[in-house]
């Protein structure tokens, strides 16, 4: 949905340097264990996954060449050495049933169209007693001060498009019943929010502006394209997502983090 450009490149290391402790910050794999990351893109979780298990074998895994050769670089230049990267459709995995001790599924199921059917093959790469755990967002989550409908507009935008290419950027609410209709046990699901106002300016800086504004502002032609909104309204919209990131502004949106057990 967010495409392969070098902006939106930036826009995801961003968002995963603002987001590391938030997003990582109980997640550990031991020494020796195997851990496949599914939908790695161009690196912006691997790099900390791999950072945080150093000991760990971590396989990531993209169905773009492009994103795959994007995130070995950015893995190099990490001087991390625990990570095997790999192209190939995780809709179809090449991997036998019960390979890795661990599954790491961040930012993935929000694309492809079936996503209960996608964890359901992806949970079965896990052995028995390993761990699976999946990071979602959700848009319908996002508000901020100052209000503006043209702003919720604008998002709106997005969402739509997304479902128009199969996804579903509303998916952190489903995180659950996702992850028990893929046959996990133990399933428990805890909400991650991100607030940025003028006492956390580097969250403004770094979510706000760099992260959720720039994703938005980055379908504008599309929408238009597609009728979904007037160019006055859109550009209003943006706008106002960027001055919800001054010092008397502020901002929250909910990612969902689940952590469940494969079972046999």
């Amino acid at each position: 949905m967010h495409g392969y450009r070098e902006r939106e490149g930036q826009r995801l290391a961003d968002q995963a340097g603002t987001l590391v402790d938030l997003l990582h910050g109980d997640t550990s794999y031991p020494p020796g264990s195997t851990v496949l990351e599914a939908g790695c893109g161009v690196g912006a979780q691997t790099v900390t996954l791999a950072a945080r298990s150093p000991e760990a074998r971590i396989t990531s895994v993209d169905i773009s060449d492009e994103s795959v050769a994007a995130a070995r670089a950015r893995v190099r230049e990490a001087g991390l050495a625990n990570v095997e990267l790999r192209q190939a459709d995780m809709l179809d995995p090449p991997f036998e049933a019960g390979s890795f001790d661990h599954l790491f599924v961040c930012f993935f199921l929000e694309h492809v169209p079936e996503p209960a059917t996608a964890l359901r093959r992806l949970a079965a790469l896990v052995r028995p007693g390993g761990s699976v755990t999946v990071i979602e967002g959700d848009h319908g989550s996002a508000y901020f001060h100052p209000d503006s409908a043209a702003a919720h507009a604008a998002i709106d935008c997005q969402v739509q498009l997304q479902a128009g290419a199969g996804g579903d950027a509303l998916i952190g609410r489903r995180v659950f019943p996702l992850m028990v209709d893929a046959g996990l046990a133990d399933v428990r699901v805890s909400p991650l929010v991100v607030y940025a106002d003028g006492g956390r300016p580097e969250w403004a800086e770094g979510f706000t502006r760099r992260t959720f504004a720039a994703m938005v502002e980055g379908v504008r032609e599309p929408a238009l394209a597609a009728g979904m909104i007037d160019a006055e309204t859109f550009d209003t919209g943006v706008r106002d997502l960027y001055r919800a990131a001054e010092a008397d502004g502020t901002f929250s949106y909910t990612f969902f983090k689940g952590l469940g057990t494969a079972q046999r």
